[in-house]
């Protein structure tokens, strides 16, 4: 019996001793996890209506969510819900465009007129490689249009743009700077004559080729390319843009509108997942080949933040590297990230409430999810 005894209590407390780490690490995630939905409260309680972020770390997966996902309605934010990821298009629209290099159908210093003849004033002089990185020099169509809070805005909510209509608008204005190469200047224009080059290239739309290269072969299933389809199918939260009316700002929904104004700079709609999905597949490799990663990498200018549709946030309090894109649709703000060494990734979304400023709180949350 003495025996017995004497093996029983080894295997308890070899057990024990074995749990120790066990039970450490369990109440080490979820004090992370606890952090990581304090600072998304904060987010919304700095100024959004709603929020939700998916992170992938050492601990696994944790996705949350804080805020309602419509105005006046209890209802919670989805924590798979779809929202519009603005300049994030840019970075599907950049692989597509790569890999075309890649193939040997297009070259990063053909010229603008090599493919589109005429269409801009000097287009001889500007390369894919500056529309790329945003030094064409190109003024950006975007400030010709009314934006919120005017309420002009609203009269082009369901209008079907052009991109040759909305291209026109930008060059009927002086470049902001010359030669280009010279200088950094953030030009949405740019990627609309990237996704006009994508069509005379392959004979199909940009946003055909970027299902065929890039959401089919990932199964990013909840991403989409709408075109000028105003929904967001399947669950989502209600953005909201904010408008001057008789003499007073207040919130309008405006979950549904024509994207064809974005376009090819900015029109798809995803999902956190789907994001982390398709970042995680492009920095690790798998979409294009390590000479057009790095060359993904360089920035246009020296002591850039932006190369070929790919940025990078500053260095986080940790002084990690990390790479990805962030996108403003107005009514939709998200911030995709991944570390140099791919072992943490954070998405974010917020609809924001405009009268707040969540940046810093954003920042917070980022800081979190991938310093730890």
């Amino acid at each position: 019996m003495k025996r017995v005894h004497r093996a029983l209590v080894a295997v308890t407390t070899a057990l024990a001793v074995i749990g120790v780490p066990a039970v450490a690490s369990a109440a080490s995630k979820e004090a992370d996890r606890g952090a990581l939905q304090k600072r998304l409260d904060e987010v919304v309680a700095a100024g959004a209506v709603g929020a939700l972020a998916e992170v992938r770390d050492e601990h696994g997966l944790w996705r949350g969510a804080s805020g309602v996902a419509e105005l006046g309605e209890p209802r919670p934010v989805p924590l798979g819900g779809r929202f519009r990821v603005g300049s994030t298009t840019k970075t599907f629209l950049a692989t597509v465009v790569l890999q075309l290099v890649d193939e040997g159908s297009l070259r990063l210093d053909d010229t603008v007129d090599r493919w589109l003849p005429g269409v801009v004033p000097d287009g001889h002089r500007i390369t894919v490689r500056q529309l790329l990185n945003h030094t064409s020099g190109l003024y950006d169509y975007l400030r010709t249009l009314p934006l919120p809070p005017k309420p002009e805005f609203l009269n082009n909510r369901w209008r079907t743009w052009s991109p040759a209509e909305l291209v026109q608008r930008a060059v009927a204005n002086p470049p902001v700077f010359d030669p280009p190469g010279s200088a950094f200047a953030y030009s949405n224009t740019a990627y609309l004559l990237l996704g006009q080059i994508v069509e005379e290239v392959t004979g199909q739309s940009y946003g055909e080729e970027i299902k065929r290269r890039v959401i089919k072969p990932l199964r990013l299933c909840d991403t989409s390319v709408p075109g000028a389809s105003s929904r967001i199918a399947g669950p989502h939260p209600h953005g909201y843009v904010p408008i001057l009316q008789n003499g007073e700002t207040s919130l309008v929904d405006y979950t549904r509108m024509n994207p064809s104004v974005m376009g090819a700079g900015g029109e798809m709609i995803s999902t956190t997942g789907d994001l982390n999905r398709f970042f995680a597949a492009l920095l690790g490799g798998r979409l294009l080949p390590d000479h057009l990663l790095k060359e993904m990498k360089t920035p246009g200018v020296e002591g850039g933040r932006y190369g070929l549709g790919l940025a990078w946030w500053r260095d986080t309090s940790c002084g990690v590297r990390v790479y990805g894109n962030d996108g403003d649709a107005l009514a939709y703000q998200s911030w995709s990230y991944l570390t140099e060494d791919r072992r943490r990734q954070v998405t974010i979304v917020l609809t924001p409430d405009f009268p707040g400023d969540p940046d810093d709180a954003v920042d917070a949350f980022l800081n979190k999810a991938l310093c730890g």
